[in-house]
């Protein structure tokens, strides 16, 4: 596979690269609006749902205002900043360690190839004489794949950070979320009423 093609093919996957998916559910329980012995009226109807969920007195009580302990844009700025520190200040130290490795490779990656490169192109240049204005083929071969190769290493490094920003988002937004097989539902009874 040709460089042209590779970087086509990179190129295609960088800009098909999908986004996470954020889905925040909010459930309201309408109040019942509707008297014993039910609407009087058509116009009553208005503005009541077909479906109505009503708890009682017991499970009634204040709400209590969510607070989250990280925050979101906080984290994201943070690993903007300096890539993986948001992953930090989440508390998911395991994914600094994978952040700044692959961080780290990927930096390696761009700086050898780029040296490489600037060395077969001023091989490459010297080898254009003359008698011969095309210069040698295999310096060229070398010159390009070395440059691909930069540019791959590139484009992975840019995927990692939106990765790393995307993650911190994630993860400080999920924080306060517990998985634990001990389920806690409020004891009461709860009614479903169907309004026709």
């Amino acid at each position: 596979m040709t460089g042209k093609y590779r970087r086509k093919i990179i190129k295609g996957a960088a800009r098909n690269c999908g986004a996470l998916f954020f889905a925040v559910t909010l459930l309201a329980f309408p109040k019942e609006s509707a008297t014993a012995g039910g609407p009087k009226k058509i116009s009553d109807l208005k503005g009541q749902s077909l479906f109505s969920l009503s708890a009682s007195d017991s499970l009634k009580k204040k709400p209590v205002k969510f607070k989250m302990k990280k925050d979101p844009w906080k984290a994201v700025l943070y690993s903007a900043v300096l890539p993986g520190a948001g992953q930090f200040y989440n508390e998911s130290y395991w994914k600094v360690g994978v952040v700044a490795g692959l961080g780290g490779y990927f930096a390696y990656g761009i700086i050898n190839n780029n040296n490489k490169y600037a060395d077969y192109k001023d091989r490459y240049s010297q080898s254009q004489t003359e008698p011969n204005p095309s210069g040698d083929p295999q310096l060229q071969a070398f010159r390009d794949f070395y440059r691909d190769q930069r540019d791959d290493f590139i484009v992975y490094a840019v995927i990692l950070y939106v990765a790393n920003l995307v993650d911190a988002y994630v993860d400080a937004q999920l924080f306060d979320f517990t998985v634990s097989d001990h389920k806690n539902f409020p004891s009461g009874s709860i009614r479903f009423k169907l309004n026709f």
